[in-house]
């Protein structure tokens, strides 16, 4: 692939890499995502994945896949209360990767090359971490994350490391969307009238908080649950949180 990195604004740029022809399985994720952990000198990874659409407050990061052994949810929610605000954030204003050093002496994280990367505030986990973002439009946004007590990626590695982590984003998208075919994606005003009835509102006042007719929102409804390959509203409401188009 003839994509160059020649200086750190160039991670600041949206990274769209080609779609591979076949979607990848979930195994196949877990094994990249290993032999990444193994280079990197980490001793878990986690991937970070944004829920949520419209205003900022409405999106969320959620944990879509990881290999700790234990304790999944404490160390979820720690990571995300700790640095989660600061993520999504950056995420919207930059794509450097985010280190940090976790409580401890024996905690270390070194990149060799700061320009490459922004520093957190420490000692608010007990593990240290590279965070690595990947923004891909609407959908698909979000992180790979490594962690561990001593990380010290050079930059060349840094960049190698932040190219895997969009082509793995982007094949977890894949996979996502592959579950909608045949049918499109769904559209923002789809995504908008689902997210309200999920709030609980009915057409009547989906249609005043949009500016459209009670058939046009009824519409919208109707073809998100066809795309959706929902019997109902109820299930599509439900399938459109599960794919994070909705939270």
């Amino acid at each position: 692939m003839g994509i160059q990195l020649s200086a750190p604004a160039a991670l600041e740029t949206e990274i769209r890499l080609a779609r591979p022809p076949k979607a990848a399985r979930a195994s196949d994720f877990v094994s990249r995502l290993q032999v990444m952990q193994t280079i990197i000198g980490a001793e878990h990874f986690a991937v970070l994945r944004v829920a949520g659409h419209g205003l900022p407050s409405a999106r969320k990061l959620t944990l879509s896949l990881h290999n700790w052994a234990s304790n999944v949810d404490g160390n979820a929610r720690a990571l995300i209360a700790a640095y989660g605000p600061t993520m999504l954030a950056h995420l919207e204003a930059s794509m450097l990767p985010l280190i940090w050093e976790g409580a401890g002496d024996d905690q270390f994280v070194e990149t060799g090359a700061e320009p490459f990367t922004k520093r957190l505030s420490a000692r608010l986990l007990p593990w240290s971490g590279i965070a690595l973002p990947v923004r891909l439009g609407a959908h698909g946004n979000g992180y790979v994350v490594f962690t561990g007590a001593f990380i010290a990626p050079s930059s060349d590695l840094i960049v190698d490391m932040h190219m895997k982590s969009c082509q793995i984003l982007i094949d977890m998208l894949a996979v996502d969307e592959k579950k909608l075919a045949p049918s499109e994606a769904l559209s923002e005003r789809e995504i908008a009238c689902l997210q309200m009835a999920g709030d609980g509102c009915i057409s009547d006042a989906i249609a005043e908080k949009m500016g459209l007719s009670v058939h046009t929102v009824n519409a919208y409804l109707g073809t998100a649950t066809t795309k959706l390959d929902a019997v109902n509203r109820i299930q599509a409401i439900a399938k459109a949180i599960r794919l994070g188009y909705i939270t």
